[in-house]
């Protein structure tokens, strides 16, 4: 049972992995929750354990600018789509 969390200290989710910065303790029903910053949800706290600074990004996952690879795949699969688009059976309509 981890209830030593302190506000502003970095810790892990065990169960997910999800890392962040403690902005609120409380405690309700004999259990004791700690507030993630960048999911903004509680957790609770026996299942929290400190983390290194370096495993802490101060952005959320949806802020988080796409790796390289990511943004490759995305261009690569719109290329695809695009080629796929068969316009031959298109005619003009001549407007004018």
């Amino acid at each position: 049972m981890n209830r030593s969390v302190k506000i502003g200290e970095i810790y892990r989710y065990r169960p997910t992995g999800t890392v962040g910065k403690v902005e609120d303790i409380r405690e309700e029903q004999g259990k004791v929750w700690a507030l993630l910053d960048l999911t903004k949800l509680y957790y609770d706290v026996d299942y929290l354990e400190p983390a290194d600074e370096s495993q802490y990004r101060d952005s959320s996952f949806k802020e988080r600018e796409p790796d390289r690879e990511t943004k490759l795949r995305s261009i690569e699969e719109l290329q695809e789509s695009l080629r796929e688009v068969d316009i031959s059976g298109f005619q003009p309509s001549g407007g004018g």
